[in-house]
């Protein structure tokens, strides 16, 4: 059975971790502004946290303070490429703590098509961190029971839901380049 919403933004806010379905995987997520939270989640998936995040959001509104401070020629790929498996690295913003963008100076987004991204996003009124539910350098969960059997009681929220119809993890580019990442 489906979690309330109203639970759900309570254990966001509360710093727990969630796993929700993506367009081609697992994500495991929290709230971008909460360092106790993302700590918790580099550590449970062995996670460097020198390796930057991914911020995903379902309504461009969400991105604002992503986006400021690019100027509207900046944002022209990003409005050639969103909504979409897209991930852009953008240069990071004041208002993106450190502990997303580890030791780089872009911070890794993505406006997403997912239903499901779209209306946990929109329950929570935040972007939220997303990365790969898996222990790193192993394969991304398919399903809940997956994510349930690895994380246990680590991630205690499971947002039910299909995967998207993406075979493979979203591309990456730097927005300074153009240069495809991934």
């Amino acid at each position: 059975m489906k979690q309330s919403w109203q639970k759900i933004r309570r254990a966001f806010y509360d710093g727990q971790l969630l796993a929700y379905p993506t367009e081609a995987v697992w994500g495991l997520g929290c709230d971008p502004f909460n360092e106790g939270a993302v700590r918790r989640l580099q550590a449970v998936k062995n996670r460097s946290a020198g390796k930057g995040l991914i911020l995903v959001a379902g309504a461009w509104a969400q991105l604002d303070p992503v986006l400021a401070h690019l100027s509207e020629d900046e944002k022209k790929p990003l409005y050639d490429t969103w909504p979409g498996p897209v991930t852009w690295l953008i240069p990071r913003p004041p208002a993106i703590p450190q502990w997303i963008v580890g030791q780089y100076d872009t911070v890794a987004v993505r406006l997403s098509t997912h239903p499901g991204v779209i209306e946990l996003t929109q329950a929570l009124g935040s972007m939220v961190v997303s990365t790969s539910a898996n222990h790193s350098g192993k394969s991304p969960a398919r399903n809940a029971l997956q994510v349930r059997r690895w994380f246990g009681s680590d991630v205690p929220v499971i947002i039910p839901g299909p995967l998207g119809g993406q075979l493979k993890p979203s591309r990456i580019f730097d927005l300074r380049t153009g240069e495809q990442l991934r």
